[in-house]
């Protein structure tokens, strides 16, 4: 694997919606490269433009305008079908509310999520066992989110995210509802699958954090300001 390998292209990203007889546009003509195995932080006050980012980058809601390729693919050219695939082969999400279904257990929050994967079906269990046990689980497969730490969630949500082997991880506030001690555990967790490979890029607010990254995207008002690679004491004079 080779860091110099662009995955993430994005040329001129902007997005629009209308409020009323308003034009809001929460990100205008960003453009910057990710390259693969990489760990990128994308930092900013509230209403920079951060998750709407992170949407895009997740195939999740699509530009206005611009151009975004995921490993060479053009991005805008795919199908909606074609989209989903795109983002199961490539992306996995993890987010700072867990999104996992109260109702399944743990195990099968994990599998649900393979459903959408190209992985055969005979191999869900094992990969979704497999996933669990990265992230220290192994032993709460039967268990339920309700009987689970806000810390165990995440990385539940961890392992949903991870299951299907994905090379790029989008993380938003993955730490944002933990205390200290549990979100350092968090992204400890991160930064081991950033060791095995993986493009890792995620949201924060926390410059401690940021600046543990080897890269940071600082934006304001919807631009990215900064492109940085060095310390929380410079990145605070920017954010």
């Amino acid at each position: 694997m080779s860091k110099n390998e662009v995955i993430i292209h994005a040329k001129n990203l902007t997005r629009k919606f209308k409020m009323g007889n308003v034009d809001v546009i929460p990100l205008k003509n960003v453009s910057f490269d990710i390259q693969k195995g990489s760990f990128t932080t994308i930092i900013g006050p509230s209403g920079s433009g951060k998750s709407t980012l992170l949407n895009l980058l997740g195939l999740v809601d699509s530009p206005t305008s611009g151009e975004l390729y995921i490993n060479g693919l053009k991005v805008h050219e795919q199908s909606d079908h074609q989209l989903t695939k795109l983002r199961a082969k490539y992306i996995g999400f993890i987010f700072q509310s867990f999104h996992l279904i109260p109702v399944l257990n743990v195990l099968d929050n994990v599998m649900l999520q393979l459903s959408f994967s190209d992985l055969p079906k005979s191999e869900h269990k094992e990969a979704a066992i497999n996933a669990l046990e990265q992230v220290g689980l192994g032993d709460k497969l039967r268990n339920y989110p309700n009987d689970l730490s806000g810390g165990q969630r995440q990385r539940v949500s961890i392992a949903r995210a991870i299951a299907k082997k994905p090379e790029i991880i989008l993380a938003d506030e993955p730490t944002g509802s933990l205390d200290s001690k549990t979100g350092e555990g968090i992204i400890s967790i991160i930064e081991e699958l950033h060791k095995l490979g993986k493009t890792i890029i995620m949201v924060t607010h926390d410059l401690d954090i940021a600046a543990r990254a080897e890269n940071q995207l600082v934006l304001r008002d919807g631009e990215i300001r900064e492109t940085r690679t060095k310390d929380q004491k410079e990145l605070m004079k920017v954010y």
